[in-house]
């Protein structure tokens, strides 16, 4: 055994240090991240390089800012019981027999969240061509079926008239039994349940387009049936606009380049894009607004390949899809714009089934179309997407609850929302 009496050298201090092998918690994880998930986050790191005396380093320990912690024998580690729409920071530290490790620097903050709800709403069935108050849901993280959400105050055809932020989904307007109407209704999204009321639109507007940011909603165009003495019994420009976190009537926002029915909306979180829909005639006109200010619509380009009404579109942030309406030809029925540009449309791809008089909404990676009117099958529950993000025919995703067309959809995780 060597002797430790008197001046030790740096030698020997090491050797000290070796043959008593003195017990020492592991080095401190470093490159710490966080992604936000549903009600949870995964925490990616780098473990230490050091692994403490003894060299075996048995686990990791994460913590929230919060308090929550999880473990695990590597990185990522999942934090589960987080709370969505709360922002979180993490730090970690390694683990050996001896204990752990201090807590690495902490992560940038991560915001857990919901995944994004697809909301479908009236519309006309096949059975006694009767107009329904049908909402239903699905999840927009997986395929599969509606599920039944709720009701609408009445039975109407619903068109693009939907709007949503990432809690609440918001319905203007619709036509009932050749009559528009001129209710604004609203359901929270993360719930089932029926709609409650809004407030009142500036006109009596059956199938308006509707489009939305995470804090304003926009319906735009439509047919002013006669109801009541308060329609003109023809296509309007109103442009109009809520704040969907306040309860309240609509406020004027400008004139559409010309008057229709109809028409696709959808949006980025700063530009609003209405296209096609019916003036006199199918209209090939794409036309936008930036959602913030307001003002009257400014030409975009043209619609190309498929311009015939009604027109269904839905987008991510920066990419529109619309189409859907029946087309005999070989061309496919359904394009694309990127939406902070301006130009004509391009060719994307087809649906699995051709159809009219459905609906579409979109989350940040998928574009759904449902419903609709099916040559030799009537009304169908067929719901289609396509990746935005690439070009393509659709695929199957699910049904909807009921077949039928004319109905309005959104979802929770459309392009408008930051």
């Amino acid at each position: 055994m060597p002797n430790y009496q008197g001046v030790w050298s740096l030698a020997a201090h090491l050797q000290a240090i070796g043959d008593t092998n003195w017990p020492m918690p592991p080095g401190v994880p470093t490159s710490v991240s966080a992604t936000g998930s549903d009600a949870s986050a995964i925490v990616s790191f780098t473990a230490p390089t050091f692994a403490g005396i003894p060299g075996t380093i048995t686990g990791f320990k994460v913590t929230s800012s919060a308090g929550q912690t999880a473990t695990g024998s590597s990185s990522p580690i999942t934090v589960t019981s987080l709370s969505n729409g709360t922002a979180y920071t993490f730090t970690v530290q390694a683990q050996n027999a001896t204990g752990f490790s201090g807590a690495s620097s902490a992560s940038s903050s991560t915001t857990p969240v919901a995944p994004a709800r697809a909301i479908f709403a009236g519309g006309t069935k096949q059975a006694a061509d009767a107009q329904v108050n049908i909402i239903d849901f699905l999840v927009m993280s997986s395929t599969g079926n509606a599920s039944d959400f709720g009701d609408l105050s009445s039975s109407r055809d619903m068109a693009s008239s939907a709007m949503a932020s990432s809690t609440r989904v918001v319905f203007s307007g619709g036509g009932r039994v050749d009559n528009g109407v001129n209710t604004i209704e609203y359901v929270t999204a993360a719930s089932t349940g029926n709609v409650t009321d809004f407030g009142d639109s500036t006109v009596w507007s059956a199938y308006p387009s509707g489009l939305s940011s995470s804090t304003r909603g926009i319906s735009a165009g439509g047919y002013n049936y006669s109801s009541g003495g308060q329609g003109t019994n023809a296509n309007t420009n109103v442009i109009e606009y809520i704040t969907i976190a306040n309860t309240g009537n609509a406020t004027d926002f400008g004139d559409q380049t010309a008057a229709h029915r109809q028409g696709a909306g959808y949006a980025s979180t700063t530009r609003g894009i209405m296209c096609g829909g019916r003036t006199g005639s199918d209209s090939n006109v794409i036309q936008y607004i930036t959602i913030a200010s307001t003002g009257n619509a400014t030409d975009f380009g043209d619609l190309t390949n498929n311009t015939l009404s009604p027109m269904q579109g839905a987008s991510n942030a920066t990419r529109g899809l619309q189409g859907m309406e029946y087309d005999s030809s070989a061309t496919p029925v359904t394009t694309y714009i990127t939406i902070a540009s301006t130009g004509n449309s391009s060719t994307f791809g087809d649906l699995s089934s051709r159809r009219d008089s459905g609906t579409a909404c979109a989350d940040d990676t998928n574009c759904l179309f449902a419903g609709g009117n099916k040559s030799g099958s009537g009304r169908v529950n067929i719901i289609d997407y396509y990746v935005i993000a690439s070009t393509g025919n659709a695929t199957d995703w699910g049904d909807l609850t009921e077949g039928r067309t004319s109905l309005a959809s959104t979802t929770t995780g459309h392009g408008g929302i930051s």
